[in-house]
This record gives structure tokens, C-alpha cells and sequence, in this order.
């Protein structure tokens, strides 16, 4: 049986075989139809790599949606809706959030309370990097549950001395940070479900992409409900299935840092992968 890695090389090679044929029949095509299709797949194909593997299910589903975006792409390209950062209807003054045990190392980390969760103002979380300051406000009205996992996570020095593993460009325009393994599939040893803006997509109407814009901070996972301490942050738009807890934006000194990383690039001038210098997280801390 495949393992991991090799599913994951397998769902690449066939939507770069894909990728191959549909430039052999654009080439008929007016210019712009043809870049238009191929920032789409490039957007798609990097949303593959936001899954912190865990079974063939998951990864099965990810590169057949992929396929299939890519394909209606051809004749039409996705209008991709810019995400506003503010639900259609507020949530209550307080929530109820389940952390449920996902049978993974937790790294040291215990699941915080999920009762009577605040769902009224912002928190201030700073991550000290050796390339500066990342500043991000953490919103509870989007997503109290994410805010209060990754503020009890943060209080408690789970993020101290871990890297942002992974670097996009293109469609996708991230640094993806949170994992104390390094390697994309490590967590909190808990998960929970995901919030703003999957909870207010209509799954009848089908999943149109939207645009995470630039400064804003969402969830990374291996599919629907399995959140747990990675998370990345948008350095220019980045274009994705609503899949994915938006939770905060970047403050001005934050946007500046990410602005300075993002210069870095990644590691061998790659689309995805390693950023190209090494982007560590000294400290984390919390402020109201």
C-alpha cells in the first residue's frame, strides 16, 4: 500500500499530466484564457499541500476537487469572492467549543476549556521571529473557538522554538507556521471544528472559491473539523476553497514583517516548499 508521500507525489504528478494536455489545446486559445487556467490550477494545485496528511480519504477527495476546478476552468475562470472578515449574522455573546482528542503526540500541549467561550472583541497574539515581530489581532466574533486554541496555545509555550515550515507563490500566497514537528504533520494532540467562513457556506450550492486577502490569518488542516495548531498567513491575496478558519488579520508592524519574509522566497526559487531562510519563532505572547 502507497504510504503518504507517494499518494501525495501521485495526486501531483496527475494534475501536472493534466496541466501538460490542457496547454497542448490552449495553445488555439486567446492569451489571456490560457493564463487565466493556469493561475487557477497553480492556486489549486498548492492548496493540496495545506492538508496535514492523515488518511488516503483525505487526500483522495483534495486531488479530485483539484482536478475538477481545474478542468470547469478551461471554458470559465472561477470568480473567486473576496472574504470580508465579518460574519452575515453575529454569533452569541459566548459559545460552546469541543476540543476532542485526535490520537496524535500533543507535544506537551492540553486542550483548553471549551465552556462559555467569549465571542466579543479581539486578542493580541506576537510572534518574535529572528526575521521581526509578526502582530496579528485575533478576532472572537469570526472564530472564538480558533482564538481561544491558539491563545491557550500560545500562553502556554507550544509555539516557542518552532519554524514556519512552508513557503507559497503564485495563486497562493502564504507562509504556513504552528507545527512543533517541522514537517506539516504535527499538532496539539486535539482538534476542533472549523468556523468563519465554512460555517456560513450553503454545501447545497456548491463551494465557490473566495479570496483570503492579504494580512488575513486562517486555520491549515487535513480536512473539514480537524483543526489544530497550524495556521498560515496571507502576504498577498491568496485564492482557495472556503475550507480553511479565517481567525485575525496582521497588524501594520505585523504586514511589514511578512512584507520582509515574503522577499525571502523559497528555498531553490520553488513555488512551495521550505522558505529560503530558516523563519523561527522565539516566543509567542498574548495581550488583550
Amino acid at each position: 500500500m502507497p504510504n503518504n508521500a507517494q499518494r501525495r507525489e501521485e495526486a501531483l504528478n496527475s494534475l501536472e499530466r493534466e496541466l501538460k494536455a490542457r496547454d497542448r489545446k490552449e495553445k488555439t486559445r486567446p492569451l489571456g484564457v490560457v493564463a487565466a487556467s493556469l493561475v487557477v490550477i497553480l492556486a489549486l494545485v498548492g492548496g493540496i499541500y495545506f492538508f496535514a496528511t492523515r488518511d488516503n480519504s483525505a487526500e483522495k477527495v483534495v486531488a479530485e476537487e483539484s482536478s475538477t476546478a481545474a478542468t470547469s476552468s478551461q471554458d470559465k475562470t472561477p470568480e473567486a469572492t473576496a472574504l470580508s472578515g465579518k460574519r452575515k449574522e453575529a454569533l452569541p455573546a459566548s459559545v460552546q467549543c469541543k476540543y476532542e482528542d485526535d490520537g496524535r503526540d500533543d507535544n506537551g500541549a492540553k486542550a483548553p476549556s471549551g465552556k462559555d467561550v467569549s465571542t466579543k472583541g479581539t486578542v493580541q497574539v506576537t510572534f518574535k521571529t529572528n526575521q521581526g515581530d509578526i502582530v496579528m489581532d485575533l478576532d472572537r466574533s469570526l472564530a472564538p473557538c480558533t482564538v481561544q486554541a491558539i491563545t491557550s496555545l500560545a500562553k502556554s509555550g507550544f509555539y516557542d522554538d518552532t519554524i514556519c515550515h512552508r513557503m507559497t507563490s503564485g495563486g497562493l500566497n502564504v507562509l504556513q507556521c504552528g507545527d512543533p514537528t517541522g514537517t506539516g504533520s504535527g499538532g496539539p494532540g486535539f482538534s476542533f471544528a472549523n468556523e468563519y467562513p465554512t460555517d456560513e457556506v450553503d454545501s447545497s450550492a456548491g463551494k465557490k472559491p473566495v479570496t483570503y486577502p492579504k494580512g488575513s490569518i486562517a486555520m491549515a488542516n487535513s480536512g473539514k473539523d480537524t483543526n489544530g495548531s497550524q495556521f498560515f498567513i496571507n502576504y498577498a491575496d491568496s485564492m482557495l476553497a472556503p475550507d480553511y478558519t479565517y481567525f485575525g488579520n496582521l497588524t501594520d508592524q505585523g504586514q511589514k514583517t511578512l512584507d520582509k519574509i515574503a522577499k525571502i522566497g523559497v528555498e531553490g526559487g520553488a513555488t512551495d516548499g521550505k522558505p529560503a531562510e530558516e523563519i523561527k519563532i522565539s516566543t509567542a505572547t498574548v495581550s488583550s
